[in-house]
């Protein structure tokens, strides 16, 4: 027989009560990462929290990869976990370009956003639609109405506005926004009924950020860019940042910085950046990975 002594006894219990608790401890919060897939407010549209952009200097950089170097950037973005891509009317063929570059891929794997210039004399049902031809979709996930830089927009646009509300009525369209430059335009984010998404100039220098003037070359108002974004997302607004690396003129340092300040300070939901090759997409992922970590 196998004699305990009172404190074998006692450590035994002891043992038995610590592995008993175990099911009781809360499990450590999941790692946030680049890829994880988060719902853009009100809009309901999931996205991954880091966007393949098509729109560096105007999509220069992207269409001089030539097509069949950009599918290959766009087809190693998807593997890497990137489903988020984003192109606009103003970045030249890049519409085009994208459809041939995602041909063949899963339509659910991926998000699109697309971006129309809310030009006069044009019909808006036939614009989004000439868009979707050229991109090889039959719907957006997101459209934004581009480059909105007056405190007068909302009602500018109510033309382009209604016509996106008839796109999502016949499924062309699953959610509605705008990208807006300076001050002006960006004081109108909040509050405003029909935006479910806003895309806005985010980095911790204010290059390329929105100051009273859009077009300004100095620096814009950081904090209240960043107090904007956050009263917008109180609001069920989804928050998508751009000029995250100050038009590419950003090292590496700062282009870290700005991804950590961009989701731990301005509170975005999601960040596009344009690449054009691999090593960049690998960076950005790293990046954002270290920035939610």
């Amino acid at each position: 027989m196998t004699h305990y002594s009172r404190r074998d006894f006692l450590k035994a219990g002891l043992a038995a009560g610590a592995l008993a608790s175990v099911g009781n401890l809360p499990l450590q919060a999941e790692c946030k990462t680049a890829t994880d897939l988060v719902t853009l407010g009100k809009s309901g549209v999931k996205v991954t929290r880091l966007a393949f952009g098509t729109g560096t200097m105007s999509g220069q950089v992207q269409r001089d990869l030539g097509q069949a170097q950009f599918t290959k950037l766009v087809r190693y973005a998807h593997e890497r976990g990137i489903r988020f891509f984003e192109t606009a009317e103003s970045y030249g063929d890049m519409h085009r370009m994208l459809g041939v570059a995602l041909k063949g891929v899963p339509r659910e794997s991926y998000q699109l956003m697309s971006k129309v210039t809310t030009s006069e004399g044009v019909n808006p049902q036939k614009k989004i639609d000439d868009l979707r031809k050229l991109a090889n979709t039959e719907y957006f996930d997101i459209m934004l109405l581009h480059w909105q830089h007056t405190a007068t927009w909302p009602t500018d646009t109510t033309r382009w506005q209604d016509g996106i509300d008839e796109a999502e009525l016949r499924k062309a369209v699953l959610a509605r926004g705008a990208s807006v430059h300076g001050l002006p335009a960006l004081r109108q984010v909040p509050g405003d009924k029909w935006l479910d998404v806003a895309m806005i100039r985010v980095n911790h220098k204010g290059t390329r950020m929105d100051a009273e003037d859009y077009a300004t070359d100095g620096l814009g108002n950081v904090s209240e860019v960043v107090a904007y974004i956050k009263q917008a997302r109180g609001q069920g607004l989804g928050i998508i940042s751009m000029k995250l690396i100050g038009e590419g003129v950003f090292n590496r340092e700062d282009r870290r910085k700005a991804m950590k300040f961009a989701f731990r300070n301005a509170g975005v939901d999601s960040v596009t950046v344009g690449y054009k090759n691999t090593s960049e997409i690998d960076e950005a992922i790293d990046n954002l990975n270290l920035a939610l970590a």
